[in-house]
């Protein structure tokens, strides 16, 4: 009788491991859905708008032109700095989860999430819960909610974190910096770069993280981008996830997890690898824009058509768990990983080529970069203003995003994603979403084409000569509107017009002189 009932006992518990398993299982996997609406694909980084304009951003363009989503910067106050002045580097360092910051307050906050979201915008939060501000942020009200803290005491009080609830005793090097990165436990316990490091092991820390996040969740946000997830245990991430709520039902469906993407960077050769956190939700996919660059750019004998295996292929991380994107906010000063080797706004030609790539191609959820430009002035290769923050007045309050008659912004407000060539592939993104990646040609050096099923077709040509050629587009005959050098109006055609004959072939001739050496056709340019 003994035996029986610990047979049964062992069943029962192997049961419930079993059930656990797979409950855990399904919650990672619903983590790793960015719950676009009405067919969208695309998330736009909006770096340091104020929440005013994204609301406007989401109503006047991002909606009409098929944006998914929006990363915003980081909502909690944080400390504000005079050496250097206001950099973009303050909002990474948190005084309190209060939501008032350099983008505005509360309210202007609420009403932004209200505003996207009536028209099918997700807000995506850039959340920053490895740590608070730098241990020499000195002690007084400088945070932009005014709130009184302490770096030198670890006393903040508006959260509130005292000196317990940080990582002191974790960390075993002298300077209490990360000091090599090929020691898990100094990148996980130590500061990064000298920013006071939250002990996320710690119940209490771990309720007030994810109380943060719960009250933006209840507002209505789609889910988080995780900041400096190498820094933190895959085992505290997995607690602080688990205790966050569904999704606002106001816009998502019931039982919708939020999204979460982590920021990884992992090019290979580290201690810490991006496979520790792909169950608990998506991934920055760092190698992405590395290599795109490289191969753009033609830099170590890279070509366009060894791009044929791209993704997976690649030794890139599984496409359900990837986020891509051709620069971010970091690396487009040359800060976290890429080099000089990534492609951004500065060069434009290549950009629009890298991003309308990135777009086309089926691997990945797709992230565009939305920035602001800055006087750079490199010395011995490193940019000294890599530091500066957005435009802004005088007192040090961000500049509003002007928009220009032409549809650009102005005012130091670059706006890539509203350059023709790139919100057009956003658009020819969800037209082909779903298709797999067909007809593929290329002529063994850098003119590369590919179809997305019937729905759409891009040719690119990144030698040094004309690509002159007829190819086999998998598209119904008609005539098709390039949304690269123009775009359907009514119908009319403001760029050039490809002529798809009835057994799916065309012809293309891209100069390696033009503005844009590249053609892209889809289902609804067809005229």
């Amino acid at each position: 009788m003994l035996a029986e009932d610990g047979i049964q006992s062992l069943s029962f518990y192997s049961n419930m491991k079993l059930f656990i398993l797979i409950t855990l299982f399904g919650l990672s996997l619903t983590q790793h859905n960015p719950h676009f609406k009405r067919g969208r694909t695309t998330i736009v980084h909006l770096f340091e708008w104020r929440w005013s304009d994204i609301a406007a951003e989401c109503e006047r363009f991002l909606a009409p032109k098929g944006f998914g989503g929006v990363q915003i910067s980081p909502p909690n106050e944080h400390i504000v700095l005079d050496q250097p002045w206001r950099p973009w580097w303050q909002r990474y360092q948190p005084i309190s989860y209060d939501l008032c910051s350099r983008s505005g307050s509360e309210e202007e906050f609420k009403d932004m999430i209200i505003r996207c979201n009536n028209v099918g915008v997700n807000i995506y939060v850039d959340a920053v819960i490895n740590h608070m501000c730098g241990s020499g942020g000195g002690e007084g009200n400088h945070s932009s909610c005014g709130s009184w803290f302490s770096a030198s005491k670890k006393d903040f009080p508006s959260v509130p974190y005292s000196a317990w609830d940080f990582s002191v005793n974790k960390c075993r090097t002298s300077s209490g910096d990360i000091e090599n990165y090929g020691d898990i436990f100094q990148v996980r316990d130590c500061r990064l770069v000298s920013l006071l490091d939250l002990d996320l092991e710690k119940d209490y820390v771990r309720g007030k993280v994810a109380e943060y996040m719960n009250k933006l969740i209840d507002l209505g946000v789609a889910g988080f981008r995780v900041d400096a997830c190498k820094h933190m245990w895959p085992g505290d991430l997995e607690n602080v996830y688990g205790r966050l709520q569904n999704l606002n039902t106001t816009w998502f469906p019931r039982d919708s997890k939020p999204f979460i993407f982590q920021e990884v960077i992992d090019l290979g050769g580290e201690a810490i690898s991006y496979t520790e956190y792909v169950h608990l939700g998506r991934v920055t996919e760092f190698k992405y824009g590395a290599k795109l660059g490289k191969v753009f750019r033609k830099w170590d004998e890279e070509k366009l058509f060894y791009t044929r295996t791209w993704g997976e292929g690649w030794s890139f991380m599984s496409d359900g768990n990837a986020v891509v994107f051709v620069d971010n906010h970091d690396n487009q000063r040359g800060h976290g990983a890429g080099g000089s080797s990534i492609i951004t706004f500065w060069d434009s030609r290549l950009y629009k080529m890298a991003v309308g790539y990135m777009l086309a191609h089926p691997y990945g959820v797709t992230r565009v970069m939305s920035s602001y430009s800055w006087n750079r002035n490199f010395v011995n290769g490193k940019d000294q203003n890599d530091w500066m923050g957005p435009p802004s007045n005088t007192n040090g309050s961000t500049k509003s995003v002007s928009v220009n008659p032409d549809q650009t912004c102005g005012d130091g407000w670059v706006c890539e994603h509203r350059w023709r060539q790139i919100t057009n592939m956003v658009i020819f993104r969800n037209v082909v979403n779903g298709q797999p990646q067909t007809n593929w040609w290329d002529n063994q050096s850098n003119q590369v084409a590919f179809g997305r099923g019937d729905r759409g077709f891009i040719v690119f040509n990144n030698d040094d000569w004309t690509l002159n050629v007829t190819l086999n587009t998998g598209m119904s005959g008609g005539t098709y509107c390039d949304v690269i050098s123009g775009q359907k109006e009514g119908n009319n055609c403001t760029g050039k017009q490809i002529l798809v004959s009835d057994d799916g072939h065309a012809h293309f001739k891209i100069s390696n002189l033009d503005e844009d050496p590249f053609v892209a056709i889809h289902a609804e340019s067809k005229i």
